[in-house]
């Protein structure tokens, strides 16, 4: 292994309070006792050389201040970003033995960097690496903290690093965006959002659900399910009814999960990229916050059920440009003074924006057919916490793939598995319906 040292320099410098979406991506690593790190292990075109690698590494600290940002500890509720105008970061040249898959060992580093911890006060927050095989560099692996970026701004970013472009970026960047949230409008946006959260929190009933009856040990489980079906079924859904298929999707798990566990209304928070806003487009860091919605859909058909979800779920995405320590104390208080407070145990997180290549979906697929393909697996199991119940969705080539996290204290693994079978069920029948209202 040889360490090479990249120099860089860069324009934004300075220091203030973390933006709302650092905020935001902080809270989660605390709650989740990680440096929430999200890299790649990627092959390099034939050709490249390691002086390719370096320049690249150069290029991209130099041109996004958030990686070449690192924390300051005031002994405060929160730590204050700085953001450097020079520095020296490391790229890591590996040699793969001879016999080596080179694959293999670029993603033995990624999991290094990612299982070693993170010093936020000392290191940068961007680790990268070439892997060489036979002396040519073979692969390329790059791993940063949730701090620096959220999922679209890495599309973004790769977007950019495709062309390099040399001029200032317009996009507001976290230092700037700590500042643009002081202003007056600023604020006015996030009393809104937490007027919404408010009135959501108060008005809702307390869910009154007991609990899980299958407590398991280690407590919290994430089961994934891989359906071509859903795949084949959601599109045509959306098409007829005139919505987006994160919409569709969203409607059948907050159905999946009032039928299984009784919750109606059901409170669920939406992970909103936020880069409708101005300056946040294109902006590499993290600026996804969460919107909160109520779904109630009890007694609901499918094409009722989808009505009512977009409706919750646009006053939600209105609504999720917020303060975090605001919304933070704002939930205390209503806790304190409810005595039977609506409690927020759902969480739904529509990532297949970040996939690509994805092939058109086959209009002959038998979806009914497609069902007996779905597989469904524990993928972990572990006592450090997550959230009560948390869907993610993902896209691979021919099949959506719902990761469902729970705490088996609120929601045992059968019941896990019946909300995403419920939930791939009601979406194939719609598809097999002629007309969904």
């Amino acid at each position: 292994m040889t360490l090479i040292a990249v120099p860089f320099a860069g324009e934004g410098a300075g220091e203030d309070e973390l933006s709302w979406g650092q905020q935001d991506i902080w809270g989660s690593m605390r709650r989740d006792r990680s440096w929430l790190p999200i890299g790649f292990a990627r092959p390099l075109p034939p050709g490249t050389t390691v002086e390719d690698v370096v320049a690249e590494l150069r290029w991209c600290v130099s041109r996004y201040p958030s990686m070449r940002t690192t924390l300051r500890f005031t002994g405060g509720a929160l730590p204050r970003q700085v953001v450097h105008a020079s520095g020296e970061i490391a790229l890591e040249v590996v040699d793969a033995a001879p016999d080596a898959d080179p694959a293999e060992v670029a993603v033995g580093v990624q999991e290094r960097y990612q299982d070693t911890d993170h010093d936020h006060a000392t290191e940068w927050p961007v680790r990268m690496a070439v892997v060489r095989h036979l002396g040519v560099p073979a692969y390329q692996v790059m791993v940063v903290c949730h701090l620096v970026v959220d999922g679209l701004g890495a599309l973004a970013m790769q977007d950019e690093m495709r062309t390099r472009p040399t001029g200032p970026s317009t996009a507001l960047q976290a230092l700037e965006q700590a500042r643009e949230q002081r202003t007056p409008a600023a604020v006015r946006r996030s009393q809104a959002a937490l007027r919404h959260w408010e009135h959501l929190l108060r008005t809702t009933p307390a869910d009154r659900f007991a609990g899980s009856a299958d407590p398991r040990t280690p407590r919290y489980w994430e089961l994934v399910s891989t359906s071509t079906a859903l795949h084949l079924a959601v599109g045509t859904v959306a098409a007829r009814a005139r919505l987006e298929t994160s919409t569709v999707l969203l409607a059948a798990f907050a159905m999946a999960m009032s039928e299984v566990t009784g919750i109606s209304p059901l409170l669920t928070q939406l992970v909103v990229g936020n880069r409708f806003r101005p300056g946040l487009a294109t902006t590499v860091s993290p600026v996804s916050q969460t919107a909160l919605c109520r779904l109630d859909l009890a007694g609901c058909d499918f094409g009722e059920a989808l009505t009512r979800t977009w409706r919750a779920s646009l006053a939600g995405y209105k609504h999720s440009y917020y303060d975090p320590a605001a919304l933070d104390a704002l939930v205390e208080r209503v806790a304190a003074e409810r005595p039977d407070p609506a409690v927020m145990r759902c969480g739904f997180n529509d990532r297949r924006a970040l996939t690509v290549d994805v092939p058109p979906v086959d209009p002959t697929g038998d979806v009914r057919a497609a069902l007996a393909r779905t597989t469904t697996r524990v993928a972990r199991r572990q006592d450090k916490p997550f959230d009560p119940c948390y869907l993610h969705v993902l896209q691979e080539r021919d099949a959506i793939v719902l990761a469902l996290c729970a705490d088996t204290h609120f929601l045992g693994p059968a019941d896990q598995e019946a909300v995403l079978r419920r939930l791939e069920a009601s979406i194939v029948d719609a598809a097999s319906r002629s007309a969904v209202t």
